[in-house]
């Protein structure tokens, strides 16, 4: 497996990447920012938010509990599947039972997660994704880049090559050509398709109800024509109320967007009923733990208050230089750099921990603060734990631990280091130092040691 390190050497390396990233990231904060600004009491909402999402984690059984009991009232089918593989042997027994030979799917990062696309094309069933980054990152072989905006790392020439492949003749790389071409494409899809399979944004447990959030109307689509609807829901995204719901759509919209609201938000309630002109026939919730539930009690139990609305990924300096697959899996940024090391292997995926700067403007957009830079602090501690952390580093730190646990050593070391800098210092900074100190210094600049310390100065001052 690939390391961290040389996935984002290989993103620094492509241009046309960072501009991409760079200017979707940007174009992102600034309409947060404009969104946020224009509400008074945004620190309010946000509080009420992180509220519910607290108190819905902490009571997740009950909550997982109403909502299998209300879904089933209105005639739906749940499953609670453990791992990635009961998720996917679930689907492809409702798929085998109904003889589905095509699916549509509105946008799902759990289905990403569990390799779901892969595993029914193994069994001769085409899924095609309908949310337009998806369909593009599916042309290209490619998992999704950001949470919101799967193909952001994408130029127009790009896709319209991908789309050309489709069309089987040359493609103007204009948007509206390009927009209208997947749209008739994906039309066809619609009507042909035996079984639909949506995310889920958000599950009410009061009502059974299932939210999906989109930009382009595809959920409504998958939603009501398919004959069979499959929805995959991380175990994390129930919500106590309706009341609730309206709250973290409120502050899911303005930081993932900018949108007072999103374009279509839609609320499906059980399968069709007799006299109900559209909607599915059968309707199955699956409810995927797949690491989830060893969060609980932990430390790091506050990642599963995320709402995955990107904001993090947004202001993330790291994020926009390399985006989305530099991280390895199916979430990257901040929250990826959480939550992938938790459900997978820490012993393999620690190193993500390290992909931050500790800037903490991740904890500051959080629409559920989450202190994101406080569990990257903590994952770095169990990365040490488990021995994943480099040799040189855990001395490095080994060194600087004896230096600040001791004044009279401190004193002696910062007198030795401010000699020993003298050969490579150039107008008042730093041009050369050790490794991995030399690493940091290539991409930036280092401040000399000042001859006189703080507390050589206090000193002096002082007279003694």
């Amino acid at each position: 497996m690939e390391t961290m390190v040389q996935r984002v050497q290989r993103a620094l390396q492509d241009a046309a990447l960072g501009r991409a990233v760079w200017r979707t990231t940007d174009g992102m904060r600034s309409n947060r920012r404009r969104a946020v600004d224009a509400v008074d009491d945004w620190e309010a909402k946000r509080e009420r938010a992180r509220q519910i999402r607290a108190h819905t984690i902490a009571h997740l059984d009950y909550y997982l509990a109403q909502l299998a009991q209300r879904v089933r009232a209105l005639g739906g089918h749940v499953y609670f599947a453990e791992t990635a593989g009961d998720a996917v042997q679930y689907v492809l027994e409702v798929a085998r039972r109904h003889r589905v030979r095509t699916v549509v799917k509105s946008k799902s990062m759990v289905s990403e997660e569990i390799e779901l696309n892969a595993h029914l094309a193994a069994h001769g069933i085409t899924a095609v994704e309908t949310d337009l980054g998806e369909y593009i990152v599916q042309l290209a072989g490619e998992r999704p880049s950001h949470l919101i905006a799967p193909a952001m790392h994408k130029d127009r020439q790009q896709i319209a090559a991908l789309f050309s492949q489709v069309a089987g003749e040359p493609l103007p790389t204009d948007a509206a050509t390009l927009n209208g071409f997947a749209r008739r494409t994906l039309r066809r899809t619609f009507l042909e398709a035996d079984m639909g399979i949506t995310g889920c944004n958000f599950a009410v447990a009061e009502t059974g109800t299932l939210v999906l959030v989109t930009n382009e109307g595809n959920g409504r689509m998958v939603t009501t024509l398919p004959r069979v609807q499959v929805t995959l829901m991380g175990m994390e995204r129930v919500v106590p109320t309706l009341d609730d719901l309206d709250a973290l759509l409120d502050v899911l919209a303005r930081s993932a967007t900018g949108q007072k609201m999103s374009s279509y938000t839609t609320l499906t309630h059980g399968p069709r009923r007799p006299g109900e002109p559209d909607g599915p026939e059968e309707l199955h919730l699956v409810i995927v733990d797949n690491g989830r539930s060893q969060m609980l009690g932990t430390e790091f139990q506050e990642a599963l208050h995320c709402i995955r609305c990107s904001a993090c990924q947004n202001v993330c300096p790291v994020f926009q230089h390399v985006g989305g697959h530099a991280y390895g899996w199916v979430y990257g940024g901040p929250i990826g750099a959480v939550i992938t090391p938790l459900l997978r292997d820490i012993r393999q995926w620690g190193e993500l921990a390290d992909a931050s700067s500790l800037c903490g403007a991740c904890t500051a957009v959080c629409p559920v603060k989450i202190p994101l830079h406080d569990l990257l602090i903590g994952l770095r501690r169990e990365s040490e734990r488990h021995g994943q952390a480099p040799r040189r580093f855990r001395q490095a730190f080994g060194v600087w631990r004896r230096l600040m646990s001791d004044a009279r050593r401190w004193e002696r070391g910062l007198k030795l280091l401010q000699i020993m800098q003298r050969p490579f210092v150039h107008g008042g900074r730093l041009r050369w130092a050790p490794p991995p100190i030399d690493q940091w210094l290539a991409h930036r600049e280092l401040p000399a040691l000042a001859p006189q310390s703080f507390r050589q100065w206090w000193r002096a001052e002082r007279g003694g």
